[in-house]
């Protein structure tokens, strides 16, 4: 092998390094406490799992997204400004 093959090998690989070594973000766990799923109150890249748009928690790209969701106390959801026990379109 020639230095500009272990070269080039050794770029490669720093390049990749990053980006293969980054985990998957994971679910959150669900809460201790009774708890209930409050969609459409979460905020950009606080939801606590994916959706069709994403793929798990801390990755909704905006606020306040009717898909997105979070764990709250049960009966909290319907008295927050927003809240809703299912997800709308």
């Amino acid at each position: 092998m020639n230095m500009s093959r272990i070269l080039a090998s050794a770029i490669a690989a720093a390049v990749a390094l990053p980006a293969i070594s980054q985990a998957a973000p994971t679910p959150a766990p669900v809460p201790s406490y009774a708890n209930e799923k409050c969609f459409g109150i979460a905020a950009r890249g606080g939801n606590d799992c994916g959706t069709a748009t994403h793929s798990c928690a801390g990755t909704a790209s905006k606020a306040k997204d009717s898909a997105s969701w979070v764990y709250v106390p049960t009966g909290t959801c319907k008295k927050i400004e927003g809240g809703s026990l299912s997800a709308k379109g």
